[in-house]
């Protein structure tokens, strides 16, 4: 069986680098992508366990944009997506959620703001799989 497979999305490529070798080092399959629509592709032939995404990229809501295509497709519905965002701290934007209906209306999972320590993401991670698994077997 193979490892879970965690899915960065983001066009920051040294937060890619980081964030893939905390993620390979705790024995996970790593796939980074800097393009949105690279990413949505390489879904369809090896869909992720989890999706780490970025949410300002080519826009200020890029990440909105793409948790949103990912929520409404019925093949990547159940998987988990973690937004992070380094906007509160760069930009003056707060975009943290309240609760589970801010998570819900932004069709994501969990929200970390950047810089986020390796400690907090693989915990993220491993609830995330934890859950979706469980989820999974309920519905069997």
């Amino acid at each position: 069986m193979q490892p879970p497979l965690i899915m960065v999305v983001d066009d920051d490529v040294d937060f890619l680098d980081l964030t893939r070798r905390v993620l390979e080092k705790a024995g996970y399959r790593v796939a980074c992508f800097t393009d949105l629509h690279e990413a949505l592709t390489a879904m369809a032939h090896d869909t992720p366990d989890v999706i780490i995404t970025d949410l300002m990229m080519e826009s200020l809501d890029a990440g909105f944009s793409f948790s949103r295509q990912v929520k409404e497709d019925s093949r990547f519905s159940g998987v988990p997506i973690v937004m992070v965002t380094a906007a509160s701290s760069q930009r003056g934007f707060d975009f943290r959620p309240q609760g589970s209906d801010d998570l819900a209306s932004m069709r994501v999972d969990a929200f970390l703001e950047k810089p986020v320590s390796p400690k907090s993401l693989l915990s993220k991670v491993e609830a995330l799989i934890a859950s979706r698994k469980r989820a999974v077997e309920d519905a069997s």
